[in-house]
């Protein structure tokens, strides 16, 4: 094997030219790669009589997650398989240089038949394969031993202290049908996660200022970032982004088709008497500082005649801005950068969401990350404002809601910070059934344009920006004000820090349609120009969800999710500490079972993937 020669003497002569590079995707990075390893018993006439049938069983494995596992921006997530059926550990190590070429994140192993495992483990012990998330699925039939290998290869990853995950059907399956529907909810559950997994890994979270108003919950733990996640962390002093505001370091171009596209599609209320600057003063200042914070996560191009290092931004996957108080008490609020990088639209189009905190609150940036990519939509970044009883409604408002929430409702309402797509029931309005995973409502609108649209629009259609209340915010702002609609399914999650171990907090449940008086005297009563969403815990009161949750924000998810949570959790060895996933949608590494299913042992007893 040969290398090619560096050719240094044209490197040293252009040293100190530079530019900004184009990627195929905003962010840059090797797009997550997950591998499918057929297996087989290596003796002549098994082999011979199992080969096709494996392969076969293969490719139904690959076109469902090709079909089916897809980036927040479209990308569909690579999928490649061994070049030849592993029997053994020299056609291991053949898969194992091919996968370490390509980049491999994840691996299914795919059997139908025996295999002797320990010659198949030269397969999953190469370069890099230790952060690798590992999953075997063996075919329950009766003319082979499908889940003879499949615990005994599991049994033997656990002893290598391996976490591999177990896919095998409850029930007999058919080989000349599609794959039947548990084997392939499992098999697309890994997927995702593992995906998610490989996409978050070498990307960074962008500190934009430092605390806001002391909230050490919210604060960036960058070695946090760094052991569980995989990423780097970066700090941008808000000096920063107000000298670029001040000299102009932004597409002029672009702010100005920014602010004509607020001006014509969006209603405001700017808000009455004396105001810091005027309106439209306000609105370009907006839309200034959306664009550099988008500029300061992914870069921007056309800003490298002017300043190539600033051009290049930091390659964030997720932000936050830390806003109150040293900023907002002498300039505008972040509330519309964050509503609209968080949406799924701009006056650039559809797009994938970015995440961008607010309060620079890092740990809900990491599971709006996180979610985001298992679901591929925008996230509700939300205040857990108040907890409100059917008994205390009543007596506020005259009117008996106990048959609308009986346990209570969570009032989530944050300044102005949500995605504006939750201002609608994409539900609904895909028909998709509020049952089904939300990555087949993001599907659905990537398939159809003139649904994307539609949606888009009556999401600009329910929202109103406002102007600031000064008492909270004295350089003023615009907040967005929408009411979300009742009968979403919507998971709220919540990372938490205790020292130096990471948590995580998931609970499932849908929003609620009150009576117009009921939300407008709530509304009223706590802050009329902020997004509200009215939400109920499945199995619990919201009293207890609210006693139990970490801190003051969480983040939620268009969905029912909980179950993926849990696994992406443990792919990443944080102990789920709350939830009501119920047990039969629970799925974890066998090597939890001999843990008796304690998370935190277990996790305790691996640490992070990235120490």
């Amino acid at each position: 094997m040969t290398t090619e020669k560096v050719n240094f003497a044209d490197l040293i002569q252009n040293a100190a030219e530079r530019g900004f590079k184009k990627t195929p995707r905003s962010l840059v990075g090797h797009t997550p790669t997950i591998a499918i390893t057929p297996v087989a018993d290596g003796r002549v006439a098994a082999f011979s009589d199992n080969a096709a049938q494996t392969w076969q069983l293969t490719e139904k494995v690959y076109n469902l997650i090709k079909e089916n596992v897809k980036l927040p921006d479209g990308t569909s997530v690579r999928v490649v398989v061994a070049p030849e059926i592993v029997y053994g550990a020299r056609t291991g190590a053949i898969a194992q240089e091919y996968y370490a070429k390509e980049g491999v994140c994840a691996n299914i192993w795919v059997s139908r038949c025996w295999s002797y495992s320990d010659e198949l483990m030269s397969a999953c012990m190469g370069i890099g394969s230790s952060e690798w998330q590992q999953a075997a699925y063996g075919l329950n039939q009766t003319d082979r031993p499908g889940a003879v290998w499949l615990k005994a290869f599991t049994a033997a990853m656990d002893e290598k202290k391996r976490p591999i995950f177990c896919i095998y059907n409850p029930d007999l399956e058919d080989e000349s049908a599609p794959l039947c529907d548990f084997v392939s909810e499992r098999l697309l559950s890994f997927a995702r996660c593992a995906a998610a997994v490989g996409e978050i890994r070498g990307k960074n979270y962008l500190s934009i200022g430092s605390v806001s108003m002391g909230i050490i919950g919210s604060d960036v733990r960058r070695n946090l970032f760094h052991q569980y996640l995989g990423m780097g962390s970066a700090s941008f002093d808000m000096v920063g982004l107000k000298g670029r505001i001040d000299k102009n370091f932004f597409d002029e171009e672009e702010v100005r088709k920014g602010v004509a596209f607020m001006k014509e599609n969006f209603k405001f209320d700017f808000g009455e008497g004396e105001r810091p600057q005027s309106n439209d003063d306000l609105l370009e200042e907006c839309v200034k500082m959306t664009i550099i914070v988008r500029d300061l996560m992914i870069g921007n191009g056309k800003l490298a005649d002017k300043d190539c290092e600033f051009a290049q931004g930091y390659n964030a996957i997720a932000a936050g801005t830390q806003g109150q108080r040293q900023w907002t008490d002498l300039y505008p609020n972040f509330d519309m950068v964050e509503s609209l990088l968080c949406s799924s639209f701009d006056w650039n189009g559809k797009r994938a969401p970015m995440i961008v905190a607010t309060e620079n609150d890092s740990k809900n940036a990491m599971g709006m990350m996180i979610a985001t990519l298992l679901t591929g939509l925008p996230q509700m970044f939300a205040d857990i404002r108040t907890n409100w009883t059917a008994k205390s409604i009543k007596k506020a408002t005259g009117i008996d809601v106990t048959d609308i929430c009986a346990d209570g409702l969570i009032d989530k309402r944050n300044s102005g910070a949500a995605a504006l797509d939750f201002a609608v029931n994409i539900y609904e309005m895909t028909g998709v059934d509020v049952k089904e995973h939300p990555y087949k409502v993001a599907a659905k609108i990537a398939a159809n344009p003139a649904l994307a649209e539609k949606i888009v629009k009556a999401a600009i259609e329910a929202t109103t920006y406002t102007g600031a209340d000064l008492d909270y915010f004295p350089g003023d702002g615009l907040s967005s004000n929408y009411r979300t609609p009742g009968g979403v399914p919507m998971t709220a999650y919540r990372y938490n820090c205790i020292d130096n171990k990471l948590t995580c907090s998931v609970i499932e449940g849908d929003t609620v349609e009150l009576p117009a008086e009921v939300a407008s005297h709530i509304s009223k009563i706590t802050n009329e120009t902020w997004p509200e969403a009215y939400w109920k815990p499945r199995g619990m009161s919201s009293y207890e969800y609210m006693s139990k949750i970490g801190p003051n924000h969480d983040a939620n998810s268009f969905g029912y999710i909980g179950a993926d949570m849990i696994t992406i959790n443990a792919m990443l060895r944080i102990p789920v500490d709350m939830h009501n996933v119920p047990e039969c949608d629970i799925f974890r590494p066998t090597m939890w079972d001999r843990f008796a299913g304690d998370d935190y042992r277990v996790c305790e007893y691996l640490g992070p993937i990235y120490m």
